[in-house]
């Protein structure tokens, strides 16, 4: 593996999702492939899971860690082409890219949407940028419309936690009071499209998701029908694909309860508000996966960071 900048860079998902599981018994078996490796870690956004799970998975592979937090700690970067920087940003992103290229060995970076700006969000303007002029892989922890580290964690934890050999999978959309972005659902839409499973997705009409990520995914607008013998339903709010970025509707009722749920086991990416996207008898109860899913971003990071490392 190359680089990691979203699930079409893995060769084989179900013999990568193996070697996870496989890690999370001997995290510290390969602990000399990072020796001398250092991986450093951009944030362009605030992160609590992402981050520590990225640097813990670095730790356990041997490697040394460097964090940027670039909106506080750096200079302003810009990214457009031929632009004069008269304004507030200070460095453009060529020098940035190659300078730091020189310090790590891969780089990890995190940038959120505009959501307000489709056709740029789209283009993946920050994570592209430095895959262009950055000498080093690249690893994507969560960019405008893509969060594979986490669409692999929730994959695994899926594989843990099956009981039939083909489950049924739901992702149901939620209310939220602010506008959140796509790249958790699209990431989980596409990893589940790559296993075998029964998917299906949920949401209220005007949240209909990219339809080129979506594909022939069965979308239901009747929650409770979708709900219907599932047993996982992964829980998460995201604003309108088609008005982008607006928040259409805010239909309490479709929080996740427990009669909701039914047998099925709840999934999310974390943070949640509780009593808004799930209720707390759901969140609290041995029916919720959340914990299990935080615990394997560290082996999702840390089977794509193993993998780029063999490859350098």
């Amino acid at each position: 593996m190359k680089q990691f900048i979203d699930l079409e860079d893995i060769p084989n998902v179900n013999e990568l999702i193996k070697e996870a599981i496989s890690l999370k018994k001997e995290s510290l078996e390969y602990q000399y492939l990072g020796k001398n490796k250092t991986l450093g870690l951009l944030f362009f956004n605030s992160s609590l899971r992402t981050r520590l799970s990225t640097q813990k998975a670095a730790q356990l592979l041997g490697m040394e860690t460097m964090i940027l937090n670039i909106n506080s700690d750096s200079w302003g970067l810009e990214f457009e082409d031929g632009t004069v920087m008269n304004a507030k940003t200070a460095e453009h992103v060529k020098e940035a890219a190659a300078v730091i290229s020189q310090y790590v060995d891969i780089m990890a970076i995190r940038a959120f949407p505009t959501l307000n700006d489709k056709e740029k969000d789209e283009k993946e303007q920050v994570i592209r940028s430095f895959q262009q002029y950055a000498t080093v892989p690249i690893v994507n922890m969560e960019s405008a419309t893509a969060h594979p580290l986490q669409a692999l964690a929730d994959a695994i934890t899926i594989t843990e936690q099956k009981q039939k050999p083909r489950p049924k999978v739901v992702l149901s959309w939620a209310p939220h009071p602010r506008a959140l972005p796509h790249a958790v659902p699209n990431s989980f839409a596409k990893m589940m499209q790559l296993l075998d499973v029964d998917f299906v997705i949920t949401h209220p009409k005007g949240y209909e998701l990219n339809p080129e990520i979506t594909k022939d995914t069965p979308i239901e607008y009747d929650q409770e029908k979708a709900l219907v013998d599932a047993d996982f339903v992964y829980v998460k709010n995201w604003s309108s694909y088609k008005n982008y970025g607006e928040i259409e509707c805010t239909d309490e009722k479709w929080m996740m309860t427990s009669e909701k749920l039914g047998e099925a086991k709840f999934m999310h990416c974390l943070p949640v508000r509780r009593n808004v996207i799930v209720s707390d008898e759901v969140l609290d109860s041995e029916q919720s996966l959340v914990i299990e899913q935080a615990n394997n971003r560290t082996f999702s990071a840390q089977v794509i960071l193993k993998n780029i490392l063999e490859s350098l």
